[in-house]
């Protein structure tokens, strides 16, 4: 690479390092590594034929072709940016199809899990969430944020729900009013977590006043969530004209089994 197209990029690189460096064929394994929490190399890729040849996809964007988006990781701003364009994206691709947000994050900053959770509020199509290790903290809102009846979890994950925490240096008066601010946004959340599991405002103070760990069916019992998958679907033969037997549920009233 020349030394002027090196100057051009280094500058663009800083801004968009995710994107840029794959397509300019930069090592990105470093800013890869700091941003997404996942070495480059450990990522993998998806080999797929057919009749022009054949076509590499790396694991995450070949799961987007189906609709389905990994939440993985804490929630910082550079995550809340790519999951807020997958979700862009596949609303102009359809406005009916669900998208499918399989969440295992131990939650982080608020302002970022909050774009997630407006941009899910603002689209289209209708966003089922599914918990797999964890969605703890800003995680277990946007869990709960899910479409109502659509919102999963299998049954070793654990949920946890708690009010904001946070601190500040400063002058006093910087203090009062970061302190008024965290308090703010504890209201906002207390009444997000309201309205998507149907409790009262008293019951959601009390719970959040502490790390509160679930279990998935404490979950469900909370409003959380509306389902425990518990087993997969039984194998059936490869016939295009045939659709898949459902998961087998456990839900708030029934327990159904195939």
């Amino acid at each position: 690479m020349t030394t002027a197209k090196m100057n051009l990029v280094k500058p663009l690189q800083s801004k968009f390092p995710v994107i840029l460096s794959p397509i300019l064929g930069i090592s990105s394994n470093r800013t890869f590594r700091r941003n997404i929490n996942i070495p480059f190399h450990h990522v993998p890729v998806v080999i797929e034929q057919s009749g022009r040849g054949e076509r590499a996809y790396d694991i995450y964007s070949r799961l987007l072709k189906e609709r389905i988006i990994c939440l993985m990781g804490p929630i910082n701003d550079v995550t809340s940016s790519l999951i807020i364009a997958q979700l862009l994206f596949l609303q102009s691709e359809s406005t009916s199809r669900p998208i499918h947000m399989y969440i295992n994050s131990p939650g982080g900053v608020i302002t970022a899990g909050l774009g997630i959770y407006d941009t899910m509020q603002y689209i289209l199509p209708p966003v089922a969430t599914w918990c797999v290790g964890q969605a703890c903290s800003m995680g277990s809102l946007l869990l709960a944020a899910g479409t109502k009846g659509m919102r999963h979890s299998l049954p070793n994950a654990r949920i946890m729900i708690h009010q904001p925490s946070g601190g500040v240096t400063g002058q006093a008066t910087d203090i009062k009013i970061q302190a008024e601010e965290i308090l703010k946004l504890k209201k906002q959340i207390n009444n997000l977590y309201c309205s998507h599991t149907g409790m009262t405002l008293a019951k959601i103070e009390q719970s959040l006043e502490r790390d509160n760990f679930m279990t998935p069916y404490e979950a469900l019992e909370f409003g959380l969530i509306d389902k425990v998958l518990v087993a997969p679907p039984k194998p059936e033969k490869e016939d295009e004209d045939c659709v898949p037997p459902p998961p087998t549920f456990i839900n708030k009233t029934t327990t159904a089994k195939v």
